[in-house]
């Protein structure tokens, strides 16, 4: 499996599961049109953006490139790169149906066209021999009480908020997008500080 170093932006679910199958990466969703009420999501990517580079990853219709350029007009251009698909007529198998314009989506794309999408793009392919600096854990998350303890939902709306990460995300998400911004260290400094504002 391929080590991509950037994060890879795509539309859904069936989007994220396919290109989880092929490269090794954090993936994140628009939820569709979703991103476009969401200033919260679309202030965590650009933060994700800018410390570690992004991918967009749409579908190639209507809907796709208008998810792509309101991407393109909310984040600096230079932590971005563009990964496209051909268009290719057909229907995803869990359709009954081909969609509006009757394109394959990502989800209904061969592995090597969307490997070769992604490094097309520009994709910074890591080393597999090169290890991977130790990310933040589930077991951190419980250490620093974010996790597992009778206040951590609490203590996880107040780091949520003080980062300006998106208020109502469960401590799975919360991993993702931190294992994102900050190392080990780096979290447990921000949780002894957050106590000592709080008291």
């Amino acid at each position: 499996m391929v080590r991509i170093k950037e994060a890879i932006l795509v539309e859904g679910r069936y989007d994220k599961n396919t290109i989880s199958q092929i490269v090794d990466a954090t993936i994140l969703e628009t939820r569709g049109f979703g991103i476009f009420k969401d200033r919260e999501q679309m202030a965590l990517l650009r933060r994700v953006a800018e410390k570690r580079g992004l991918i967009v990853f749409t579908d190639p219709d209507g809907a796709g490139l208008v998810i792509r350029n309101h991407i393109k007009s909310a984040i600096p251009a230079g932590c971005l790169k563009h990964a496209y698909i051909p268009e290719v007529l057909g229907k995803e198998r869990r359709k009954a149906a081909a969609g509006k314009e009757g394109k394959l989506g990502v989800e209904g794309m061969p592995r090597e066209i969307l490997l070769d999408a992604l490094k097309r793009a520009g994709a910074t392919i890591e080393g597999e021999d090169v290890p991977r600096p130790r990310g933040i854990t589930k077991q951190d998350l419980m250490e620093l009480e974010l996790s597992g303890g009778a206040n951590a939902a609490q203590k996880r709306q107040k780091l949520a908020k003080k980062l300006h990460f998106p208020g109502n995300m469960s401590a799975n998400a919360l991993l993702q997008a931190l294992n994102l911004l900050f190392s080990p260290e780096e979290l447990k400094e921000l949780v002894t500080a957050m106590e000592k504002d709080h008291g």
